[in-house]
C-alpha cells in the first residue's frame, strides 16, 4: 500500500477500533441516551453486533497488508466500513440529526479512497 493508503486507513482502523469497543463494553441504553440514539431502537444483540463489525473492519484494514497474507482483505473491510458509514446516515437522517452528518460522510469518503486504491493496487 502507499503512505497515503496506509495513512488513511490507521486513521480509520482507529476510530473504529475506538467506536467497536464502545459498543461491546458499555450498556446500550447508556449510549443510547447520549450520541447514539439509534441504540435505542435496536436489541444489546445487534448493537453489540455492530461493534463486532467494526472492531473486524479495523483489524481488516491493517492485519493482511501487515501480515502480508491477503492483502485484498483491506478494500473489502474499507468497502464494509463505508457500509456501515451509509447505515450511520441513514439512521441520522431517519432520526432528524442532520447537523450529525459531516463526520459520517467524512468516514464513508475517506473508506471509499481506501477502497478504490486498494483496488486499484490489484487492477480489479
Amino acid at each position: 500500500m502507499d503512505t497515503a493508503v496506509w495513512i488513511v486507513a490507521a486513521l480509520l482502523a482507529a476510530l473504529f477500533l475506538v467506536t467497536g469497543l464502545a459498543k461491546i463494553t458499555r450498556p446500550r441504553l447508556e449510549m443510547a441516551e447520549g450520541r447514539m440514539k439509534w441504540a435505542a431502537d435496536v436489541t444489546d444483540d445487534q448493537f453489540r453486533a455492530v461493534g463486532v463489525l467494526e472492531l473486524l473492519g479495523a483489524a481488516g484494514l491493517i492485519l493482511p497488508a501487515v501480515l502480508g497474507i491477503a492483502p485484498t482483505l483491506v478494500p473489502l473491510a474499507a468497502v464494509g466500513l463505508a457500509l456501515t458509514m451509509v447505515g450511520a446516515i441513514v439512521a441520522h437522517l431517519r432520526l432528524g440529526e442532520t447537523d450529525r452528518l459531516a463526520v459520517p460522510i467524512v468516514v464513508l469518503a475517506l473508506a471509499l479512497f481506501v477502497v478504490v486504491e486498494g483496488f486499484g493496487a490489484y487492477h480489479l
